[in-house]
């Protein structure tokens, strides 16, 4: 399941367009993208445990981006996050290469940006999640998120990179020459880093931002608390119309091939994957939740204009792959399948 996912994630062609210079996806068509990419495999999730799975994503890398000691910061956390990818698939060398491809493409794009231009990466971010405030337990317990799902900034440990501790001001004259120094007292305990994190293909990242948050000292448990009036209050989503819903959904459509896809032929070609501690809690948080969070899948039909038809007819000729895939012939309903195999 983790090697179908994967691949389809770093699919080449996938990864090119996500580079092309672009706006940023809208709510709608992210949780589409995540739909296709969580169903890649023969793994299902129902309504009720998609919601959960896309909150605790969202949340988890709102609190990442939140609290990045520095802009330059959010792409060591990314790079955690392609550090843990690769060692799911350390055993696939095909898969772990396309991984890689992705790291380096990352690093050529990226590691040349100024300060800058990652501190406006990181507000037009922030200002994507700043309406998402879904309280999720493992945030709770560990009192980094408050009771409303505002999450808690830190006053104490390591400045970022290149900072001074604070405590000091100093005072210039017209000639750029210090003339007098002030002290001043810190709520907070600070103290300077080591040393910065690697920006490279391997090394050590430093920052833990992006690692594994479920390690073998904190609980399993990834129940998201709040009640549906305290969500809906919460995390209310704008459901006008988009003037841009159209252009998005052709976009969309060109990026997954404007196909959807199909259930297992079989009743043995799958298994469901429950977020939940029983059928009945699923079945109680599909009723609960309100209907403004619930994300409808958006099935993308492309076919009606003889144009539009002829252009996905070319994108899926370009998205052919020449290295077979065992049994992925028996899995239709796979994303890969659906960008690369037909």
């Amino acid at each position: 399941v983790m090697n179908d996912i994967i691949t389809t994630m770093f699919n080449k062609k996938f990864m090119e367009e996500l580079f092309k210079p672009q706006d940023l996806y809208s709510k709608k068509a992210l949780r589409t993208v995540y739909d296709r990419l969580a169903h890649a495999s023969i793994m299902r999730l129902n309504q009720a445990s998609m919601d959960k799975l896309y909150d605790l994503m969202t949340m988890a890398f709102k609190y990442q981006v939140l609290l990045c000691p520095r802009p330059r910061d959010i792409l060591l956390v990314t790079y955690n996050h392609l550090d843990a990818i690769k060692d799911f698939i350390s055993d696939s060398p095909a898969i772990l290469n396309q991984v890689d491809e992705t790291f380096r493409r990352l690093i050529e794009t990226y590691n040349c940006l100024s300060d800058g231009e990652f501190q406006l990466i990181r507000q037009t971010l922030l200002i994507f999640f700043q309406d998402m405030h879904i309280r999720v337990s493992l945030f709770l317990k560990d009192k980094v998120q408050n009771s409303n799902g505002h999450f808690v900034l830190p006053i104490s440990g390591p400045v970022p990179w290149g900072t001074e501790v604070p405590g000091l001001i100093r005072i210039f004259n017209h000639k750029g020459v210090e003339v007098k120094r002030a002290e001043f007292t810190t709520a907070g305990n600070y103290v300077t880093p080591q040393r910065e994190g690697s920006f490279e293909l391997y090394g050590d990242r430093v920052l833990k931002l992006g690692t594994n948050m479920y390690s073998v000292t904190r609980p399993v448990e990834t129940h998201v608390s709040g009640s549906s009036k305290t969500l809906a209050s919460q995390a209310k989503e704008n459901i006008a119309p988009n003037p841009l819903a159209k252009e998005e959904l052709n976009f969309l459509a060109r990026l997954l091939g404007g196909l959807d896809i199909q259930k297992p032929a079989g009743g043995d070609t799958g298994f469901r994957l429950n977020l939940f501690t029983s059928d009945e809690e699923e079945e109680h948080a599909a009723q609960t939740r309100p209907e403004e969070l619930s994300y409808k899948v958006i099935n993308i039909e492309a076919t009606q204009e003889p144009g539009r038809r002829a252009e996905l007819s070319r994108i899926l000729g370009e998205l052919d792959v020449e290295e077979p895939r065992p049994g992925s012939a028996e899995k239709g309903e796979d994303l890969l399948a659906l960008m690369d195999g037909l």
